[in-house]
């Protein structure tokens, strides 16, 4: 069950009446600009993990070349 077209109406007035019509252009920006730096980070935590893995593929490789001889 996902939210229905009533309920982001009622949503969208309550939040209308909270702000007012001159602080939501500026609170969609802060939203907005809060959703690109949770994406980013998500993009550099998914490097990190990559970078970790193959670190740890590297040290396997090394030791099994350093079992074989």
């Amino acid at each position: 069950m996902g939210i229905g077209f009533w309920q982001l109406i009622v949503i969208l007035l309550i939040v209308l009446v909270l702000f007012g019509r001159g602080k939501l252009p500026a609170l969609a920006e802060d939203i907005g600009k809060s959703v690109r730096l949770f994406k980013k980070g998500l993009a550099e935590d998914e490097n990190v993990e990559k970078k970790a893995d193959i670190k740890v593929i590297e040290n396997k490789a090394e030791e099994n070349k350093e079992k074989d001889v």
